[in-house]
């Protein structure tokens, strides 16, 4: 059959003999490999690695030991289900081969062999030896083949790899300076697009996986077919150089700090070259000496502003240094601009070459008066120091007393622990609340004698305590729910602070433990539960009863209009017209009473829905408002001059999230109010506009009626709240507080802002406020600088009339 089956200590998940008749009829070096050892190797495999049969009791010995250990660990991996990519050399090639390991069922691997010269298999694996990342994108940037160095420094797997493109927003790409790197700018992109080449762009990706940002130099190179003008394909390569940048940056700030230093140092900052002479402008010396730069050059003249009788000392020290190439370290006397000669002491210092010759020098003078000035005041005020040391020490003596005092009139109890977690300080209020004495809590294992358990009973392990996981790591811990243990054996409820104690070489020496009963604010909690729950329970009942009682109270009402409608039909005509205005005001008065109950069930139902809200444009709610509103819209329009009629008008562009069979009850109740509130005489003008807040859309409804009194305005919101007659405006006073309900179950606000008659402006506008859907927010940003309680009515963009 072509094929080995070696020996293994274990049966695989299907036997050698099937494997070896699924890789007869494979072309190229196959070898399956069980979890248990079995392995089975096609004919292509055995006449490839010269195995014979019977003789090949392990197949990795047919490779060189860096080939099979390789292979040993893809096929490891391939078996728990991790497939794998790699380069081999088979026996007597000069090419490697590219090996490829994947799982082949549970338990086993298949190992693919294929010596191929395809180029870009060739350049990927060039590219991983060199630890350079390769990528090919198609036309539409997609990416078509990475190699692994790509996965290992994007931090993706090769699936991860295959089919992103560079506008990805998830490469989360930017440029040195830290600024966004647009996907549209990335090297492949502009590759493809000007069939250029780019070279060395820097770029900052950030890697999920070590969850920090990694810095490439990406090379992208585009690919033409033969006669095509475009390119077809673009090949970027890219290297991580986030070491060598960070490298590059710290000398940058170690160069930075030097410069400052010797800009800032009030010393003499000196170079000369090797030889000891200046080496270009010495800018301090010039200044305390008041030579110029051609002087200070001069070794001949530099030297004149060292006193004469210091100079031979000094050019002896100075050719010793040069000699040894060790530091120079000496003092004279330096005559100052203004003639006077100030002792100074000079060191220099030698800066070598790699062959360790001196390069030059760098030195530095430092005025010597100065510095004893200050050992002498220093001195005086060591002297001063001394005795506020002992009035500090009588001072700390108090604090300590004191803090002693605090800590045992405190409520809270505290603990203080060493390094192990024996307790070495424990307060009264400590002692009371566990029911030990001082004396027995100090000295003992603090988490053997009070923590030993949880709350249920159960073993507490000690590294499992935040207590002892403090005096580990150094972190301070909070717990709103822990349990100490009593001495009578019952659990005390507490909230507990951890904070850790360090030595001055900041390691952790102990901690402080702090800790409150909270055995009455968990009652507290549980009573407050209760209260939720039994007021959910009476929402229930309330809403269960107005269902009932509306349903009650509408019967009788029908019984009895029915009946009063059955009397003016039967004795229409036939009583008088005191019989006639009754039956009137009985039929006018059910159905007050009806529209009262159903206008209080629609209250009451407000906010009781289990809809979703959903995205509801404004355009589609108002022309179902507009419809709701006809009949009240035309009913005072002039048959032969329509223009003077009532009319309603809209800029509604925006989206909300809303529950929509909310918002039309809604716009129609606040249009309707408009519509019945006109002025006498002159026809009623309403216009809604609505424009993007931030998260919200701020509405208005604008009319010319005849307005509301300041000392009304918030009264009308009110259920039952009429300012007029029922004979000159019909209404049961619940339209605004079903209003004022909707808007504030969306999280939203309504009020209104209205100047009544006789004012030439009279009219009401109100003002509300509703969620932005998402599209909403897309399309409009936030204006930073608006607010809804000053903002005036949006522009007129795309008025609608009804």
């Amino acid at each position: 059959m072509n094929t080995a089956t070696g020996s293994a200590a274990a049966a695989a998940p299907f036997s050698g003999v099937d494997a070896a008749a699924l890789l007869s009829a494979l072309p190229d070096p196959t070898v399956w490999v069980s979890a248990g050892g079995e392995f089975v190797l096609n004919a292509a495999a055995r006449e490839r690695l010269g195995a014979v049969d019977g003789q090949t009791q392990n197949w990795t010995a047919l490779f060189l030991p860096d080939a099979a250990q390789a292979l040993r660990d893809a096929t490891a991996l391939a078996v728990m289900g991790t497939p794998s990519r790699l380069s081999v050399t088979m026996p007597g090639a000069v090419a490697p081969a590219l090996a490829t390991v994947t799982p082949a069922g549970p338990g086993a691997a298949l190992l693919h062999f294929r010596e191929s010269h395809d180029p870009l298999e060739v350049a990927l694996d060039i590219m991983d030896r060199m630890g350079l990342g390769m990528t090919v994108q198609g036309a539409d940037t997609q990416i078509l083949h990475a190699n692994a160095a790509a996965a290992t420094i994007l931090g993706l797997s090769p699936d991860q790899l295959t089919g992103r493109d560079s506008l990805d927003p998830r490469w989360r790409a930017i440029h040195p300076n830290g600024k966004s790197f647009p996907g549209e700018t990335h090297p492949a992109i502009v590759a493809l697009k000007t069939g250029q080449p780019l070279l060395d762009v820097p770029m900052g990706v950030y890697h999920p996986a070590a969850e920090q940002w990694r810095w490439l130099k990406v090379t992208a190179i585009p690919r033409r077919a033969p006669g095509l003008a475009q390119p077809e394909q673009v090949t970027t390569i890219f290297a991580d150089v986030t070491a060598q940048r960070h490298t590059s940056e710290e000398l940058s700030r170690s160069e930075q700090r030097f410069r400052s230093l010797v800009e800032a140092t009030a010393q003499i900052v000196f170079t000369t070259d090797k030889l000891g002479n200046f080496s270009g402008p010495q800018p301090d010396w010039e200044a305390f000496t008041g030579q110029d730069a051609e002087q200070a050059l001069n070794p001949a003249v530099a030297i004149e502003a060292i006193h004469p009788e210091d100079r031979d000392q000094t050019l002896r020290g100075w050719a010793e240094a040069l000699k040894s190439g060790q530091p120079h370290d000496i003092e004279h006397r330096l005559r100052r601009r203004d003639g006077v000669y100030v002792p100074m002491q000079i060191r220099a210092v030698p800066l070598r070459s790699a062959d360790g010759s001196v390069r030059e020098w760098i030195g530095a003078y430092t005025d010597v008066s100065a510095m004893r000035g200050a050992e002498a005041a220093l001195r005086a005020l060591n002297a001063e120091l001394e005795g506020r040391v002992a009035v500090r020490t009588q001072e700390l003596a108090e604090v300590t007393r004191f803090s002693t005092l605090l800590l045992t009139a405190a409520g809270e109890g505290v603990f203080g622990l060493d390094a192990s977690g024996r307790t070495t300080f424990a307060n009264p209020a400590a002692a009371r609340l566990l029911g030990y004495s001082v004396e027995r809590l100090i000295g003992s294992q603090q988490h053997a004698l009070i923590h030993h358990s949880r709350a249920d009973g159960t073993p507490y392990p000690v590294e499992e305590c935040p207590v002892h996981q403090t005096l580990r790591d150094g972190q301070t811990r909070r717990l709103d729910h822990d349990v100490l243990w009593h001495a009578q054996g019952h659990a005390v409820p507490v909230a507990s602070v951890v904070t850790p104690l360090f030595s001055a070489a900041g390691t952790v020496t102990g901690a402080v433990l702090m800790v409150q009963d909270i055995a009455e604010r968990l009652r507290a909690q549980s009573q407050l539960q209760e209260a939720i729950e039994d007021l959910e329970r009476s929402n229930t009942d309330l809403e269960q009863f107005a269902y009932v009682a509306s349903h009650d109270l509408q019967e009788p009402l029908r019984t009895l209009g029915s009946y009063a409608e059955l009397l003016g039909r039967r004795y229409e005509g036939q009583l008088d017209d005191r019989a006639d205005r009754y039956l009137g005001f009985m039929q006018d008065a059910v159905g007050r009473m009806r529209g009262l109950i159903q206008d209080l069930l629609e209250f009451s139902r407000v906010g009781r829905g289990e809809s979703v809200p959903t995205a509801l444009n404004l355009d589609d709610a108002m022309r179902a408002a507009a419809d709701s509103v006809g009949a009240a819209l035309h009913s005072n329009i002039d048959e032969n001059d329509e223009e003077g009629g009532d009319s309603l008008s809209w800029d509604t562009p925006d989206t909300v999230l809303a529950h929509a069979p909310l918002i039309a009850p809604l716009l129609t109740n606040l249009i309707g109010n408009a519509l019945k509130f006109t002025a006498p005489g002159q026809p009623a003008r309403v216009r809604v506009e609505s424009r993007q807040d931030g998260e919200m859309v701020y509405i208005t409804v604008q009319d010319n009626g005849i307005g509301i009194a300041l000392e009304y305005q918030e009264r009308v919101f009110d259920i039952f709240q009429r300012l007029h007659r029922r004979e000159d405006y019909a209404g049961n006073g619940m339209g605004l507080a079903i209003c004022r309900k909707i808007v504030e179950h969306h999280g939203g606000t309504l009020w209104l802002e209205s100047t009544p008659l006789p004012a030439p402006d009279h009219g009401t506008t109100f003002h509300f406020t509703l969620p932005a859907a998402a599209q909403s927010l897309d399309s409009h940003p936030p204006d930073p600088d608006s607010h809804p309680s000053d903002a005036g009515p949006a522009p007129t963009t795309d008025p609608h009339h009804a």
